[in-house]
């Protein structure tokens, strides 16, 4: 065997070498990124999970809107890709509790029951006005003290959480997606898809609350999302009564007090 040949046969046993070699290290590193990703969301192999929709508001109990619907496209490669299976209900199909299965749940509490509930049991900092008689107000969010207005179009935000029903390692999370209008639930799940891998990096398996705004969607769509805070402090603590609210509700049972007392002279 000559010099030159045994230099080609020694050049040809690195290059395999050196593939083997990164083809394990690709390996390994993908399956750990799926490991992570599968325990960041709750879904490990074969697993199920809900993604819960609302009704289009003054629609009937079955209509979705289109943004909804691309929000549930946004989140369906994640869901694949972790080897877990999806099933679509109604915000007010019948549900297990929370932490038997991970869930997905689009939409505001003025259209999805679901999102209602989950807003008063696990967010009580959280309220949005939804009555329209509130014009300008209507749609609001209040976060502790912060007022968050919407300017359809223009300015609009929405809620991305995190949340669990308690601290151990078999909870499955519920991810919420609460926004102003429909196309801000669109721009919450595309933000997540994005940003999953540095969401998990800062919060792990911890329970989070995002304030994201959507800006000129009129013109760009989903597309430009700005983090406006973490509020999960703010968000999971319920609101202090304050002095006027006090002084309110006591007059409140007072004035009922006299109105009985007169009620029972009058009757004597």
């Amino acid at each position: 065997m000559t010099d030159e040949l045994r230099l080609i046969l020694l050049g040809l046993a690195v290059a395999v070498l050196g593939a083997a070699l990164g083809w394990l290290v690709r390996s390994s590193l993908w399956r750990r990124g799926l490991r992570r990703r599968q325990s960041f969301f709750g879904l490990p192999p074969s697993a199920e999970c809900l993604l819960v929709v609302d009704r289009e508001a003054g629609g009937t109990e079955f209509t979705v809107t289109r943004h909804d619907i691309f929000a549930l496209l946004e989140l369906s490669p994640l869901i694949k890709e972790c080897g877990a299976h999806a099933q679509v209900h109604g915000h007010d199909a019948p549900l297990q509790s929370l932490g038997e299965r991970t869930e997905f749940c689009v939409g505001g509490p003025e259209s999805s029951r679901r999102m209602a509930l989950h807003l008063r049991s696990l967010l009580p900092g959280v309220r949005v006005h939804s009555d329209p008689e509130l014009g300008p107000r209507h749609g609001e969010f209040r976060i502790g003290s912060e007022t968050y207005p919407m300017e359809q179009g223009v300015t609009e935000y929405v809620l991305l959480a995190r949340l669990t029903a308690g601290e151990g390692p078999e909870e499955r999370p519920a991810f919420l997606f609460c926004g102003q209008r429909a196309i801000t639930h669109q721009a919450a799940a595309r933000y997540l898809a994005r940003h999953h891998q540095r969401l998990h990096r800062r919060y792990g398996r911890r329970p989070f609350v995002l304030l994201l705004k959507v800006v000129n969607s009129q013109a760009y769509g989903p597309d430009v999302v700005e983090l406006v805070a973490d509020v999960t402090r703010k968000a999971r603590t319920a609101p202090a009564k304050s002095a006027k609210d006090g002084k309110d509700a006591k007059g409140e049972k007072d004035g009922k007090s006299d109105k009985s007392e007169k009620g029972e002279k009058s009757e004597a």
